[in-house]
């Protein structure tokens, strides 16, 4: 039995160069991430490799997302791709408007004052609420009885 220690070429195809310039945005909400990019196009919105109604199934929440589009009147122009991570649905489609609105004013400044003007340049800081010790979560006490 002859081993012999050739190794095996490996060729890997490499990912089609495009001549697309991406615009970044990243966008927080509570505890969701969401990194969006955004390049001349036809208006496609893919999420997470997902499509706008797969991965979003509140109508309030894909609404949300063309909020910043029709405020600047980009709409069919612009495809829209974004990776979010952590929080929930609703949380991911508010970081998802914020890192869309950020990438539209970086993409074109004159767009900056309409974003602005929508609220979708500013951080919503609302956050949970920690729980204290002696109390069962954040505000709600331990049952107390007086007798």
């Amino acid at each position: 039995m002859e081993q012999t220690n050739t190794p095996t070429a490996v060729v890997e195809a490499a990912p089609p160069q495009s001549n697309r310039t991406y615009v970044w945005g990243v966008g927080r909400r509570k505890s969701a991430v969401a990194r969006v990019r955004i390049a001349p196009g036809t208006g496609k919105i893919e999420l997470n490799g997902r499509t706008l109604n797969e991965f979003l199934t509140s109508e309030r929440d894909r609404k949300s997302i063309f909020g910043p589009l029709e405020v600047t009147n980009t709409g069919g122009k612009l495809d829209v791709f974004a990776r979010c991570t952590g929080g929930g649905p609703t949380g991911q489609a508010g970081a998802i408007v914020m890192g869309l609105g950020r990438a539209l004013a970086k993409y074109d400044k004159s767009l900056e004052v309409a974003l602005r003007g929508g609220g979708f340049l500013t951080r919503d800081s609302r956050m949970k609420e920690r729980k204290k010790y002696g109390q069962r979560g954040a505000r709600r006490r331990f049952q107390f009885s007086k007798r």
